[in-house]
């Protein structure tokens, strides 16, 4: 693998760590990821439930790009910042992400927020029915590691 110039750059300043990469690591957080997706699209669970799940199948999804890609981070938040240095991402997808990891921090550690008001009012500015094709596009670059890994068949 080619190294990554803005991810050894990220490396070199120790926002992030060089770590080789693990198949069985990555394996385990893409298929926790598809668990999570599945769940999430449960209308049985509350959308609190739901917004957790879909948070943690992307976080999943990012942190197995960056794994794949040879390196970790000690913070959450970084992993989506680096989707567009490992799966070639907009830079509006990492943004999008940023807002739901502070949304899940404001719920999880201060008890705040309005979960389904909050989802609901942003998939209608960003024109999106429903989430599972919203995330299915933009995490299409996991063809990559699916295609690395044999997975071709995952629905995630």
């Amino acid at each position: 693998m080619q190294p990554n110039e803005p991810l050894e750059t990220l490396a070199t300043t120790g926002i992030l760590k060089r770590e080789p990469p693990v198949p069985d690591e990555i394996n385990g957080l893409i298929r926790s990821a598809a668990a999570r997706l599945a769940d999430a699209q449960k209308t049985s669970n509350s959308p609190e439930s739901r917004f957790d799940l879909a948070y943690n199948a992307a976080h999943a999804l990012a942190l197995a790009a960056l794994r794949f890609h040879g390196y970790r981070s000690e913070k959450r938040y970084i992993v989506f910042q680096a989707l567009p240095h490992t799966l070639g991402v907009a830079a509006s997808t990492w943004r999008l992400l940023d807002r739901c990891h502070r949304e899940r921090n404001a719920t999880e550690y201060e008890g705040l927020g309005d979960i389904d008001q909050k989802r609901g009012a942003r998939r209608r500015r960003a024109g999106v029915a429903r989430p599972r094709p919203q995330i299915d596009r933009r995490f299409a670059g996991l063809k990559r590691i699916r295609a690395w890994r044999g997975l071709n068949s995952l629905q995630c």
